[in-house]
């Protein structure tokens, strides 16, 4: 049976169970197709300078005695972040010929790449040395060719694809029941990191125009708090007597899936997006979703499959959330549903699979 190595710097543990959630449904799902996947990863968000320094070099060490032991014995790598993962797979593909996929996840290309020349010098060699590059969303894909010189044909969207035995439809009120949530409410939720690039203090400010309106309406977050400067802000910026905004830290993806349900409307306004599987997990459970018209999100939710609003702007999505509350539409859920039939773990897992074989045999993805 074919043998795979996945390397990523970002893996869930008990004590961080979102963080990089995605590569370890990706991982598992794999292995439920019948791959057997050596994982070396790092499963703690870093903290502070030297910490950090000393988890990579301690990662980085243990994935080349890795490749150095089982050269022979695996089929390709597979690397998630062109850096600083997609390194230890460049370096397999070097030294012992190991073929590798990279997936680009957004941070990677539009954060981490922008951060000095040598990192982008890093990411493009990753990148153009790849036999095949997945991207998770079509502007990342023209961001790889344009930006990094990868050759198209290299270059695959594929989502890292959505589990629609956890986030699939529930009747509204029979989660609320279990949330405890009044049936009147009108909640609008958010998940996600709560830092300021996810635009959540432009979803505060929006909250109070839309509160006006809707004088029943509540805001939840719920999402790592671990940036305590953000934090601060974030809490400075609430108002003091506003009992109807609420944060509570991560959840499982089943308890997700349950907020998710009871919520009116979904909402994901961030300032840069490589996806936004987030969203998608909305639209797999029947939520309206409002979403900022950026990377990712604007081929998602464009089609009228969710409603697109301008990034960075408090009264667009203001408006949007209103229209979200206002003009439920038939159509919408519709196409979101069509939408979320493309990104199943069923349609991933078949193309992830099909690139693994033509790359292990040198083949040209099609």
């Amino acid at each position: 049976m074919r043998r795979i190595a996945v390397f990523s710097n970002m893996y869930p543990s008990e004590k961080h169970p979102t963080f990089g959630i995605f590569v370890k449904n990706q991982v598992e799902l794999l292995r439920s197709k019948g791959i057997e996947v050596d994982l070396i990863a790092i499963d703690e968000p870093g903290k502070g300078k030297v910490a950090t320094l000393k988890k990579y070099v301690a990662w980085f060490l243990k994935s080349i005695g890795f490749l150095l032991k089982n050269k022979n014995h695996i089929s390709l790598t597979h690397a998630h972040y062109a850096f600083p993962t997609g390194v230890l797979s460049l370096i397999g593909k070097r030294l012992f010929g190991i073929p590798y996929v990279v997936t680009v996840h957004g941070g990677d290309i539009d954060k981490m790449a922008a951060k000095s020349a040598r990192i982008a010098n890093y990411t493009r060699k990753v990148l153009q040395g790849a036999d095949t590059v997945i991207v998770v969303g079509e502007r990342l894909k023209q961001d790889v060719i344009t930006k990094f010189g990868v050759k198209e044909e290299h270059v695959h969207v594929m989502s890292m694809g959505v589990n629609t035995d956890i986030f699939k439809p529930m009747p509204k009120e029979e989660a609320r029941q279990q949330l405890d949530i009044p049936s009147n409410e009108k909640l609008l939720l958010y998940v996600g990191n709560m830092i300021e690039a996810k635009g959540v203090l432009d979803l505060v400010d929006a909250f109070e125009t839309v509160q006006k309106a809707h004088p029943n309406a509540s805001l939840h977050f719920i999402g790592s708090s671990k940036d305590e400067n953000f934090m601060e802000r974030f809490k400075t910026r609430l108002q003091s007597d506003n009992h109807k905004i609420t944060h509570q830290e991560p959840l499982s993806q089943q308890r997700i899936a349950k907020w998710i349900a009871a919520a009116d409307v979904f909402v994901l306004p961030s300032h840069h997006e490589g996806f936004g599987l987030v969203a998608l997990e909305a639209m797999a459970v029947g939520t309206t979703v409002v979403g900022s018209d950026v990377g990712g999100l604007s081929f998602l939710l464009g089609n009228e499959a969710g409603i697109l609003v301008e990034p960075r702007n408090p009264d667009s999505l203001a408006a949007g959330l209103q229209q979200a509350l206002e003009e439920p539409s038939d159509t919408r859920k519709t196409i979101a549903e069509e939408t979320v039939a493309k990104h199943t773990y069923h349609v991933i897992a078949e193309r992830l699979m099909a690139i693994y074989d033509a790359v292990s045999k040198g083949k040209s993805v099609k």
